[in-house]
């Protein structure tokens, strides 16, 4: 009996030994991973990765599979150095690889998984240019190599990408001019190639279905095509575009004359002497008779004409472009337009982003013209029209939708005047600022209009937006869309209950959403639109907790000093940049400080200043900036209303951007276009999940499958 149990315990052993490595994987699926392994310098940190190992079988972190075959590798900001092999092709089942924010260098691979639909490269030391094989992956929706080394013009990749729908080759060393594949992309929804060395023209890009196009900060040049003004999410800052819009084509001209085919008239041959015409030049002197050749010389003579008045009216509107560029500083429709002389370095992941950003632009048509007076280098008045897109209402009208503006209307009250909620015959709910007569100059309510005009045209899913005012009877009213869940402010500090509803990813959000609208006022606008009045009271939540600023553009409508000291600046204390307390001086970097002041209470729960605090906390900057780099202080700061769900790394980078937003010297405070990019950054590396193991209660971090999902996403 021994002998036999000693027979199979000898059996068993030599089967398991027989048994291969990669049980539960594909030979060639365990055999590239392996091979990732090593050109990774056998990362410690990748739980349950070996050389020779069984991926699907031992659960590598990471890893997700399907059957035998591997179908995701999500690995973003794990610390990964090296390259990325030289297998990665022989993954035909991968959909997914995420390998964002690591270390990788070199080239990438010029093969690639054939079969990926989610391909994010993101955030890395890439170098070299673009792998042909990318032309080869047919099934591709999202592909991600920003912010990255990569050179070198891009090629013709693209046509056969039908199903690619967002591009993102941003933050590169690109150069040469745009492929003509591009142009193919017929499921492309957004592209961002902002921030590389990119030139010639952009008419490739006009005929596609764009709902995000970021270009800025290249060598791009000749016209702005006037298909984009129908991208609701447009940047196009920091090129060389020509200013304006494409010219018309010229005027249709007519085929010169040409002499009539010989099939019409036969040759007639042995007729012409030895070095005479050709038969057919005889045919054709037959065929001309006196009236085709007085035919062709006034016809030519007009064609001349034609030639020298084109020329004589490019002549006077190339005068006219230069009077008024030096008057209008570059405008393309009036007194707010796109800026394509800033830098914009905004990154939209998003939304984004995100967002995004982010800052963005749509050229609305000028449906309403409204009569301006424009003063003449001479002094004489001239008329010319503002185009205010928003809808003129009466007085009777809103009187009625506010019932009289009731008490029971009002929603609040600003510096301008006072905020009522209308309910229209027809069902639409919107928001009235019946603006204080005793708060505007007579200067002020001449310019009234113009104002207007220029609020009516700012375009932002971020801001609310002006859809009507109302000049009637000496009353001036401005109506805005109706956004239904408070201020952040209320959900903030008005009850506990509502600022558990603001978790962690919702505050990032937020965060993110109100640097955008800042960025596009900063950045996009020409001249910039500087808000002056910044503060959580003014951001709008809906439903969903998307953020909406509110009041933007009403600094063009200064109230006089009294009411200033009385009501704007006191309203706002706490959130004022130290220049302005001192000196009364308020620029973009004023707007950037109170956008810090937001994020603090976003991070703390806490008012700006709270005088039921003790002396030492009463202000909120004075009592959190020393701590914004502590990370224990820091972790006591939080809002207690979170209950300790947040991610450490994603809390420590909110403070740092904190820091540089609230520093005292305004020249040291970034643009909102960088702040964007950081938070955007701050939300693409990891994601909170709130998870139940056992009796412990812990967390984990993952990065969002698409940066168009981060909304959804808690993190």
């Amino acid at each position: 009996m021994a002998a036999l149990a000693a027979a199979l315990a000898a059996g068993f052993l030599l089967a398991f030994a027989a048994a291969p490595a990669g049980a539960n994987t594909d030979s060639a699926d365990a055999a590239a991973l392996g091979n990732l392994y090593t050109s990774w310098n056998s990362p410690s940190q990748l739980a349950g990765w070996s050389a020779g190992g069984d991926p699907c079988g031992a659960a590598w972190q990471g890893v997700t599979c399907s059957g035998a075959g591997v179908t995701e590798i999500k690995l973003p900001g794990t610390g990964l150095g090296g390259s990325l092999g030289y297998e990665l092709s022989n993954l035909f089942s991968l959909k997914t690889l995420d390998l964002s924010d690591n270390n990788l260098h070199g080239s990438i691979p010029y093969q690639l998984p054939p079969n990926v639909t989610y391909l994010n490269l993101a955030n890395n030391n890439f170098s070299g240019n673009l792998p042909y094989s990318i032309s080869n992956m047919a099934s591709i929706e999202y592909l991600n190599l920003s912010h990255n080394s990569l050179s070198q013009q891009m090629g013709d990749l693209f046509g056969s990408l039908n199903s690619l729908s967002e591009l993102d080759v941003s933050f590169n060393k690109l150069t040469g001019d745009l492929p003509n594949s591009l142009g193919s992309l017929s499921n492309l929804s957004s592209l961002y190639m902002q921030n590389n060395q990119l030139t010639g023209s952009v008419n490739v890009l006009s005929g596609l279905s764009l709902t995000t196009l970021n270009i800025a900060n290249n060598n791009f040049i000749g016209w702005i095509p006037k298909e984009f003004s129908s991208i609701p999410d447009l940047i196009l800052g920091g090129n060389s575009f020509a200013n304006g819009p494409a010219p018309p084509p010229p005027p249709f001209m007519p085929p010169p004359p040409q002499r009539p085919r010989n099939r019409k008239h036969p040759q007639v041959q042995g007729d012409a002497p030895k070095g005479s015409e050709s038969t057919t030049g005889q045919s054709d002197k037959k065929g001309l008779g006196t009236g085709p050749l007085v035919g062709i010389i006034v016809g030519s003579i007009v064609a001349v004409l034609c030639v020298l008045l084109l020329l004589v009216c490019c002549m006077r509107n190339v005068r006219k472009r230069k009077d008024d560029a030096s008057r209008d500083s570059k405008d393309f429709v009036g007194p707010l337009t796109v800026n394509i002389e800033r830098a914009s370095s905004r990154e939209i992941p998003e939304q984004s982003l995100e967002n995004t950003s982010i800052a963005t632009v749509k050229l609305p048509p000028a449906e309403k013209m409204t009569p301006e007076r424009v003063y003449g280098k001479n002094g004489s008045i001239k008329r010319t029209k503002v185009p205010i897109t928003a809808t003129p209402y009466t007085v009777a009208s809103l009187q009625v939708a506010t019932n009289s503006f009731c008490q029971d209307s009002l929603l609040g009250e600003g510096s301008l005047g006072r905020v009522y909620k209308t309910d229209f015959p027809n069902g639409k709910v919107l928001a009235v600022k019946k603006i204080d007569s005793a708060a505007l100059s007579l200067q002020e309510e001449d310019n009234f209009l113009e104002a207007v005009s220029s609020m009516s045209r700012l375009r932002h899913p971020n801001i609310v937006p002006l859809t009507g005012y109302c000049v009637e009877h000496g009353q001036r009213l401005l109506v805005y869309e109706y956004i239904g869940n408070g201020t952040l402010h209320d959900m903030l500090h008005f009850s506990d209950e509502m600022s558990r509803k603001l978790t962690w990813n919702i505050r990032v959000r937020i965060a993110l959403g109100t640097a955008r609208a800042l960025e596009y006022l900063h950045e996009v606008c020409l001249p910039s639109v500087v808000h002056r009045n910044f503060k959580s009271s003014n951001i709008l939540l809906d439903e969903e907790h998307n953020p909406h600023l509110s009041d933007c553009g009403l600094a063009a409508l200064t109230p006089n000093t009294e009411r200033q000291v009385s009501t704007e600046v006191v309203g706002s204390f706490g959130y004022s940049a130290p220049e302005f307390a001192m000196s009364g001086i308020y620029t973009v970097k004023s707007d950037v400080y109170s956008f810090g002041v937001v994020m603090l209470e976003l991070l703390t729960g806490r008012k700006p200043l709270d005088s039921s605090r003790e002396w030492s906390e009463q202000s909120l900057v004075r009592w959190a900036t020393p701590q914004l780099h502590d990370i224990d202080a820091l972790a006591k700061m939080v809002d207690p209303a979170l209950n300790g769900m947040y991610p450490a790394k994603s809390l420590s980078r909110f403070a740092d951007i904190i820091a540089l937003c609230v520093q005292p010297e305004s020249e040291f405070r970034p643009p909102m276009s960088e702040v964007v990019q950081q938070l955007v950054r701050l939300m693409q590396r990891a994601s909170i999940v709130k998870r139940q193991s056992g009796e412990e209660l812990g967390f984990s971090y993952r990065a969002p499958e698409r940066e168009g999902d981060l909304r959804d996403i808690p993190f």
